[in-house]
């Protein structure tokens, strides 16, 4: 490999997929260390390399706009020979595959405050107009304090036409693809609340809701059958989850959450009705940093606070009355 690629110093190898390798790199520039990922253009013939250039700038240009909380930024992009490569955040954190795989699960709880914010880091995309396109654990990374980033907007896509040009073979983690995908009809934001929702199963169970021997055998589960509810595989899972988990794995897209903003507020409904139990366990729910439910009053604490108040002004009353009684009489 290369010891530079454009102004940065290339280190250590983070990671390997189907398309390249990912690096820690180093900005001389601004001090900081970044993400390399690389793209490895030798297999295509120069005209596929112009049109996949212009396809990359185009992507990756999208995905840079993003500019929020819960996604991964990309910092800059660029080529020299056959290498295309994206510099963004570095992130040095667990990735949700490493969470799920952990013997030390988090509580349902916090399982959900982890899915809020992969919902919003979506519904920010989407009303970007930006799909992501391959939802997968490896794919989201939990930072301390349960902070999430989503990571690959865009790229799924670039990677898409690379090997259109190549082999028309399918792109995306075969575990994990909407119906739309597998038939080759148009991608939409809801293909993504597809694939959410079989990372929130994953989340929530611990098994994957289509699994099989090969990707044909997941495929046909995912175009054709009906998972478990997840409540039947852990009995701990409340059966407001199983709706929003059935209504993000529905097969026709229309039939899903029409947008990751409403999924991430069926969440949020989620997360305060669980969070009496949750706070138990220690589960925060958290939104731009602080605890959400910190402002919220239950029904019991407010009939309490009513009764109060009722008891206070009719003791208020009574003194009153006896002090206008009192100075009538004298």
């Amino acid at each position: 490999m290369e010891s530079h690629l454009g102004r940065y110093e290339i280190g250590e190898e983070l990671g390997r997929g189907e398309m390249g390798v990912v690096y820690k790199g180093y900005d001389p520039l601004i001090d900081r260390y970044v993400a390399i990922k690389t793209i490895d253009l030798q297999k295509l013939s120069e005209k596929e390399k112009e049109e996949f250039k212009a396809r990359f700038y185009q992507e990756a240009k999208a995905a840079g706009r993003l500019n929020h909380p819960n996604i991964i930024t990309i910092h800059d992009l660029g080529r020299k020979g056959d290498i295309a490569y994206i510099a963004m955040e570095l992130m040095e954190e667990l990735d949700l595959q490493d969470i799920i795989a952990d013997k030390q699960q988090p509580s349902i709880g916090e399982k959900l405050d982890i899915a809020f914010q992969v919902a919003e880091g979506l519904a920010y995309a989407h009303e970007h107009g930006i799909v992501h396109r391959d939802i997968k654990p490896s794919n989201i990374m939990v930072l301390r304090g349960r902070h999430v980033k989503v990571a690959d907007f865009g790229i799924a896509r670039m990677e898409s036409a690379l090997w259109r040009t190549q082999s028309d073979k399918i792109i995306g983690s075969p575990l994990y693809m909407s119906p739309e995908q597998i038939l080759s009809h148009p991608i939409t934001p809801r293909s993504d609340i597809f694939s959410f929702g079989i990372l929130l199963y994953q989340m929530l169970t611990g098994k994957l809701p289509f699994d099989g021997d090969n990707a044909n055998s997941v495929w046909y589960k995912i175009v054709n059958e009906d998972p478990p509810k997840p409540s039947s595989v852990n009995a701990e899972i409340p059966e407001m989850l199983d709706r929003v988990v059935a209504r993000c794995l529905a097969k026709k897209p229309e039939d899903r959450y029409p947008n990751a903003n409403e999924l991430a507020r069926d969440l949020h409904a989620c997360r305060v009705q669980m969070s009496p139990a949750n706070a138990a366990e220690g589960g925060d729910y958290f939104e731009g940093g602080r605890n959400a439910d910190a402002d919220k009053i239950s029904k019991a604490q407010l009939i309490w606070i009513i009764a109060l108040t009722a008891l206070i002004s009719i003791g208020v009353y009574i003194l009153v009355d006896e002090y206008v009684i009192d100075r009538i009489q004298d």
